[in-house]
């Protein structure tokens, strides 16, 4: 509903000025406060979550598992990628923007895919071993997700059983989730904001290129979730389709709308204990995947690599290919679940294979609404991990 009276709006008051004004204000009012509250609710709801874990077998059984579970859908994700970006690629129709030497261009292949691999893990350990305090001030999920588990653990090795500090460390978290839902309840008022103002702002003269690459990236991307996703949660988690989709469809919009992973947690809290998961699961899987959870983010930064590479003339062999989609993969560890935030991942993807950076300013022009797509992806993919997790990880 609120959709549809975002697009009324632009519809009949196109371009108005104190209507724009209005839109960005209700955009920013949104996504501020729920940014506001997703440092603490990371925080306190992971380490909510492992001091549940009351026997170290339990913290074991279900890390594991989640960590299993990321690592297969994402293996989907680059499998399905590879199979269609081999198959189709109509951007190939149109020649390309410039031609590079191929001499120079293995050569930078080869030294980029080294430095980019080192640089990579080295941009991982820095934003995953840092002072809690500054994790949480900027915002580094990674961060406060490394620190969170850290703490949990020695707490949970220290504490005794009934320890008031555990029981201090639930009610402060049951008081975050209050506020989440708080927060719940400016989802309305920002996608009035956000549908009229990208609606309004929306440029139709996309060249053939950019729309056949952008076309490739939304069918993929949405076979994933379609298709991939809902038979992981059928088979492996024992969840219909149809129940799914019903429970999953307000986190999916308000993923829509946000193009933010992180800022659409305090829904997919109330969508995961919809689907009957329970808190211990949800508190430790649905954080975590916010911030190692891709699927959507690697899926596009493959296709967007060997896009762009065929733009500037390189020529990627089978393994060139495969070495991107390995890359996307790990790049899309710890990006930033915030709106546009693969971009940063984006640019050691293309080091990986030699292809200049100025490739990400061809991307800017496609890239906000294809953001809110594999935003959707990553988000539905948290989901199903949860029911999959919880159906196996036998808590009880």
């Amino acid at each position: 509903m609120a959709a549809l009276v975002g697009f009324a709006l632009a519809w009949a008051f196109p371009s108005t000025p104190w209507l724009l004004e209005s839109a960005a204000l209700f955009k920013n009012l949104f996504l501020s406060v729920l940014k506001m509250i997703v440092a603490p609710l990371v925080f306190f709801s992971v380490l909510s979550g492992i001091l549940r874990l009351d026997a170290a077998k339990q913290l074991r059984r279900i890390g594991t598992l989640t960590v299993v579970y990321y690592v297969v859908t994402t293996a989907f994700a680059i499998a399905l990628g590879l199979t269609v970006v081999f198959v189709f690629h109509p951007w190939t129709s149109a020649p390309p923007l410039s031609a590079i030497e191929t001499a120079s261009t293995q050569a930078t292949l080869i030294g980029a895919s080294d430095n980019a691999f080192s640089d990579l893990l080295g941009n991982l350990l820095a934003q995953m071993f840092v002072n809690p305090f500054a994790a949480l001030t900027n915002l580094n999920i990674l961060g406060i997700v490394t620190n969170s588990i850290v703490l949990g653990l020695a707490l949970l090795i220290v504490l005794p059983g009934d320890s008031t500090v555990k029981t201090s460390i639930h009610e402060i978290t049951s008081a975050i989730y209050k506020l989440a839902s708080w927060a719940v309840w400016m989802v309305p008022v920002g996608i009035v904001g956000i549908v009229y103002e990208m609606t309004t702002n929306a440029n139709s003269t996309l060249i053939g290129q950019l729309a056949a690459f952008s076309g490739v990236v939304i069918a993929t991307t949405l076979l994933h979730m379609v298709i991939v996703l809902p038979s992981i949660g059928w088979f492996a988690g024992r969840t219909h389709p149809f129940v799914l989709a019903k429970k999953a469809f307000r986190p999916v919009v308000v993923a829509l709308s946000s193009s933010s992973s992180a800022a659409t947690l305090p829904v997919s809290f109330q969508a995961a204990n919809d689907l009957g998961v329970s808190s211990t699961t949800s508190s430790f899987v649905l954080p975590l995947g916010a911030t190692i959870n891709m699927d959507g983010t690697a899926l596009f930064e493959g296709i967007a690599a060997i896009f762009l590479a065929y733009l500037f003339g390189l020529d990627l062999s089978a393994i060139a290919t495969v070495t991107v989609f390995i890359v996307a993969m790990l790049a899309s560890i710890g990006a930033p679940g915030i709106p546009s935030g693969s971009m940063a991942g984006m640019q050691m993807v293309l080091l990986a294979v030699g292809i200049p950076l100025e490739g990400i300013l061809i991307l800017l022009l496609v890239e906000r609404p294809l953001d809110t797509i594999r935003t959707a992806a990553n988000v539905l993919g948290d989901l199903v991990g949860c029911v999959v997790i919880d159906r196996h990880a036998d808590l009880t």
